[in-house]
């Protein structure tokens, strides 16, 4: 099996960003945990997509600059499309993971960092196999 450098490193970006975006979370979570779990539960998440993105545009940007500009508009834009639909299938897996999973570990009483940590890995590893999949199975990468 020939590992896929463009998939190492989109994998490389996203723990990076876990780590930052659920150490942050988790923070927000535990000073906020006097709100009702809905809320806590939905401020958390969108915290966390605040930071993940901010950072993951970034490294994805200083990973990519060189190979973007020796590629035609045409191919880029294959491309593109082609992340935004794997990392929007991600994003639906995450969700309906994370939402539920950090309000269910609040309700039962589980402290809010703790709660948050949690979720947030679950949901993060599954983002994960659903993107890397997404993304072997359609070939993106692949010349």
């Amino acid at each position: 099996m020939r590992l896929n450098s463009h998939l190492i490193k989109i994998n490389r970006n996203f723990i990076i960003c876990f780590l930052v975006s659920a150490i942050s979370s988790a923070i927000l979570a535990q000073i906020f945990d006097y709100l009702e779990h809905s809320l806590l539960t939905t401020l958390t998440i969108v915290w966390g997509y605040i930071i993940y993105f901010a950072i993951f545009s970034a490294l994805f940007y200083l990973d990519n600059r060189k190979r973007y500009h020796n590629m035609d508009r045409a191919e880029i834009k294959k491309e593109i499309i082609s992340l935004i639909s794997s990392f929007g299938l991600g994003e639906i897996v995450y969700l309906s993971i994370r939402w539920p999973s950090l309000y269910y570990f609040l309700e039962i009483n589980i402290e809010a960092f703790w709660a948050s940590i949690i979720s947030e890995i679950i949901a993060t590893v599954c983002y994960m196999v659903a993107v890397t999949v997404f993304l072997k199975r359609i070939k993106v990468f692949e010349k």
